[in-house]
């Protein structure tokens, strides 16, 4: 594609300056640059050029054809000119496309004031709760049960009231909200962005983005890839196999057919001339498979799995069966003489399902060996009289 491929270099640099690993989805990468910008803004006190660093490499890492250009040759690819180059844009731009300022020319002004806006707890409209007096705020409550003369139980269960939090809200002062429950809910989307050449099972995590609930880490959301399968191509690893069933002339005299792959191109496929193919026999096309995973410019091999279909009996007449006599190759073997011949005994062929022979065979060794175990057993005993 780009002619003769470039010397590979570093390729975890631009991973390393944001924090991510390379399996970062782009909602990650999002995050990570977010938090790194914030921190670094010079505005803020922080390292300009640390700032532009992370502006640069979120930069090449966002866009998919530069970070794929990155991860399989590294930094001085982008350099040469490969991805429509590796120039950032002014790092302030970016910075303020997440937060919705200007992307025009920057001018410095002087910060103003923060504002600080208290943050009240969630569930009351007040931001105060009060501790539950059903189990004065232990959240779990004690009971006794007797089970028998001078034998108590004591039994410890989530109190009903609280419902194990330990305070409560009062009814006119409850978040209408979320009614008290400290957690609404909210709708989301989430982009899934799926690689060339991910596997079957290959999970997809976002972090945090689960159901929160108080007093609680939140846990991420997991999204496992299911291969479908094809009714023509099947995938091991990073290879393609496919079947295909050839005539006996086919398989003797040549042929060729075409076969339209996954992505709608059509490869025409033939024999070469004079090449017999025998039954069961398989022939690879290189870099017609998947690609890998993390390095797409690479693919697997594409095999195809011939089979012959050989015709029935009676297509041949005795006739043809002399003319297709003479162009076969004769097997080299001893001419049986008439002398010996007349010693012999002439047989006859049957078809046979093997299958079914064994199967059969099988029953009747079981059968006989229930057989004798039926049978009274004689043992030898010494002699009282002597």
């Amino acid at each position: 594609m780009f002619g003769r491929a470039p010397k590979r270099s570093n390729n975890l640099k631009y991973y390393e300056i944001l924090g991510v690993p390379r399996s970062a989805s782009q909602d990650e990468l999002k995050k990570a640059y977010k938090k790194a910008a914030i921190k670094n803004h010079p505005d803020k006190g922080g390292d300009p050029e640390k700032f532009k660093e992370l502006a640069h490499a979120y930069e090449i890492l966002n866009d998919p054809e530069k970070r794929e250009i990155y991860d399989e040759y590294g930094e001085d690819a982008l350099k040469d000119g490969m991805g429509g180059g590796s120039h950032a844009h002014d790092p302030f731009n970016i910075f303020e496309s997440f937060f919705g300022g200007s992307r025009g020319p920057r001018s410095r002004k002087r910060q103003g004031e923060d504002v600080v806006h208290p943050l009240r707890e969630k569930g009351s409209k007040s931001g105060t709760s009060g501790r539950c007096y059903g189990c004065q705020g232990i959240g779990t409550r004690t009971t006794i049960r007797q089970i028998g003369p001078g034998i108590n139980q004591r039994i410890q269960h989530v109190c009903s009231e609280c419902r194990g939090s330990g305070e409560l809200i009062s009814e006119r002062d409850k978040c209408p909200q979320c009614k008290g429950k400290k957690v609404t809910q909210e709708k989301k989307v989430l982009e899934v962005h799926v690689e060339k050449g991910m596997p079957h099972n290959q999970k997809i995590v976002f972090s945090g983005e689960a159901d929160e609930a108080p007093d609680t880490i939140t846990a991420d959301i997991v999204f496992v890839l299911q291969e479908k399968e094809h009714l023509k191509f099947k995938r091991k690893s990073d290879d393609l196999h496919v079947e295909y069933n050839l005539s006996l002339r086919e398989a003797l005299c040549g042929f060729q057919f075409v076969l339209t792959h996954l992505d709608g191109r059509r490869l025409l496929i033939k024999s070469n001339p004079g090449e017999v193919f025998k039954p069961d026999c398989y022939k690879a096309i290189n870099d017609e498979g998947m690609p890998h995973y993390q390095r797409p410019f690479m693919k697997g091999q594409l095999i195809i799995h011939f089979n012959v279909d050989f015709p029935e009996s009676g297509f041949l007449s005795p006739e043809k069966s002399r003319i297709l006599a003479t162009v076969l190759p004769v097997k080299s073997v001893k001419r049986l003489s008439d002398k010996v011949l007349a010693r012999c005994e002439e047989t006859t062929l049957v078809d046979v399902n093997i299958e079914e022979e064994m199967r059969q065979k099988e029953l009747r060794r079981q059968r006989e060996a229930y057989d004798e175990d039926d049978e009274p057993t004689v043992h030898q005993v010494a002699c009282n009289q002597q």
